[in-house]
Formats: structure tokens, C-alpha cells, sequence
């Protein structure tokens, strides 16, 4: 799994590519890399899922958990380019209504001065 990171006014966009699951640690990366821009003082996150291949159940739980660090900080952190996969399991598992999903990145980035 790879992570990059861009910002786009007061928005962190990170670039997720790969896939996010425990056996090749991605889930720990994920989580370690937000962490660490939450402590940087980022409240703003934007998780651009668009190259991501597979999400296992423990990437599923990273996702959430940083979710949650975001979240109890004070942030927010919305989904943007989430493919059908990923889309049919965060409904499968309910969590579709606990994200802000978005199909168009600007709208995404938007969306954060509106809220």
C-alpha cells in the first residue's frame, strides 16, 4: 500500500493506492499517517480511495478508527472516489451512513467550507 499526501486550501487530501489490509499492514499505515496529520494540527481530511484494490476487514476497522481520532479532535474526514467494492461493503456493514461519500473530488473538497 502506498500513501501520498496533497493539499488543496485547508484540505489534506491523502492518496490511498493498493490495497488496505492487515496482512500487509496497511491498515497500521493508514492509521499511523493520520494520526500523525491530526497531530499536526489537520482537521480537514479528505481519504481518496479511488486506486485502492481490496479493503479487508481489518483496513474496514482502520478506516473507522481514524475516523474516530478525526472526529474526536474536532475534524472531519469524508471518502471521495470510493469504488463499488468499497461502496458494497461500507453498506453491507451500515457504516455508508456514518461517511460522507463523494463521486467528484472538487465537490468533496467543498463540501468541507459548507459544513
Amino acid at each position: 500500500m502506498q500513501i501520498a499526501e496533497r493539499t488543496v486550501g485547508d484540505v489534506m487530501i491523502v492518496d490511498v493506492a493498493g490495497k488496505v489490509t492487515l496482512g500487509e499492514g496497511g491498515d497500521t499505515i493508514l492509521k499511523d499517517k493520520l494520526r500523525s496529520l491530526v497531530q499536526q494540527g489537520r482537521r480537514k481530511l479528505l481519504l481518496n480511495l479511488a486506486n485502492v484494490s481490496y479493503v479487508d476487514s481489518a483496513g474496514l476497522g482502520a478506516i473507522v478508527q481514524c475516523y474516530t481520532t478525526v472526529t474526536n479532535q474536532g475534524g472531519a474526514m469524508k471518502l471521495v472516489h470510493v469504488t463499488k467494492r468499497i461502496k458494497d461493503l461500507l453498506a453491507i456493514t451500515k457504516l455508508l451512513t456514518v461517511f460522507d461519500t463523494f463521486d467528484n473530488e472538487a465537490e468533496a473538497v467543498t463540501s468541507f467550507s459548507a459544513s
